[in-house]
């Protein structure tokens, strides 16, 4: 009786100081979470108007340029996959994966080829565990990603779409990342960054949660024309198309970075409610694991009240026995 009281005093102290740890890494998420908001709030006026400058610029020009006009026949597709360093976030990267594996199978039934780019070391573990090939991979910033991480990662992409089909490049460039719509909920968004879709419509068909079929962006472009939105006007220096040639890889990067920043917030929301639902149940545990060293201890002492009682009642017999002697 007494080893298994000691057994569950053990256990109290190895669940008592996960309590602690979980607690701690609970509060340090709740903390990055507001740094992440507001690098996310910062950085999309950027990227929205970066947006608008180019629709405004493939809208008011007639020139084919990789960034605005889609390929008659698309045979490759570029996807970018945003992951986790980390675990202990719940099923955040699980459910990142999960949508990059459907957007593969839906462009690999479109009859194109999928090149896959990995951003995290959990999306590097599973692609490598299954020995499926990745183009090219980063890690080590997913927690807190600058906009120098984003141009790192962005280079390969930009370059892959100015080449051609015939020498490895591709057509599409199709992104998939977490969104952070509140701190408990996060959802999977896959967005076609390349060729660019203009207007609000189009921006939500290029842009959707998983599992929503997306609408065609052509269709959601000429919607949004016919209603009439009117974008700035500009003039051209040199030409649209150097313009355009400019415009391409700060569209990328700011999309890249802003994909990044959400994701990065979204994985800490994810390890907040990950660590605290581990503390509730720690302490679950631990009420639990008292209740039954309580029941423990109340038995032994009944069994030393009642060993002590029988010893001395056997030591009144042999009394009483020497006694009529």
């Amino acid at each position: 009786m007494g080893a298994q009281l000691r057994e569950y005093k053990r256990r109290i102290r190895s669940v008592t100081a996960t309590k602690k740890i979980t607690r701690a890494m609970e509060m340090i998420a709740a903390s990055r979470i507001i740094k992440a908001q507001r690098r996310v709030a910062a950085t999309s006026p950027y990227a929205d108007e970066l947006t608008r400058a180019v629709a405004a610029v493939g809208q008011g020009s007639d020139v084919k340029h990789p960034l605005t006009t889609a390929a008659e026949r698309p045979r490759r597709a570029a996807v970018l996959l945003i992951t986790s360093d980390r675990g202990l976030a719940g099923g955040y990267s699980a459910n990142a994966i999960k949508a990059g594996e459907a957007l593969t199978a839906q462009l690999e039934a479109e009859g194109k080829e999928v090149d896959t780019y990995v951003v995290g070391r959990k999306g590097v573990a599973y692609y490598a565990f299954r020995e499926r090939p990745v183009s090219e991979s980063w890690t080590g910033f997913t927690d807190n990603p600058t906009y120098a991480d984003a141009k790192t990662v962005a280079a390969p992409l930009i370059e892959a779409v100015q080449r051609e089909t015939e020498e490895g490049g591709v057509d599409e460039l199709h992104i998939i990342y977490t969104e952070f719509v509140s701190m408990m909920t996060q959802t999977p968004r896959r967005r076609r960054l390349l060729p660019a879709s203009f207007g609000a419509e189009a921006e939500q068909a290029a842009e959707s949660p998983v599992g929503v079929p997306p609408q065609d962006p052509a269709e959601a472009t000429d919607t949004t024309r016919r209603r009439g939105e009117v974008l700035p006007l500009y003039e051209f220096e040199p030409s649209a198309e150097q313009v355009l040639d400019a415009l391409l890889p700060r569209y990328v990067e700011s999309r890249i970075y802003n994909a990044l920043l959400q994701a990065a917030a979204s994985k800490h929301a994810a390890t907040r409610r990950a660590m605290k639902s581990a503390t509730d149940n720690a302490e679950e545990l631990i009420r639990s694991l008292t209740r039954a060293a309580n029941t423990a201890r109340q038995a032994e002492i009944t069994q030393e009240i009642s060993e002590i009682v029988g010893g001395a009642s056997a030591l009144a017999d042999a009394s009483a026995t020497g006694s009529e002697r």
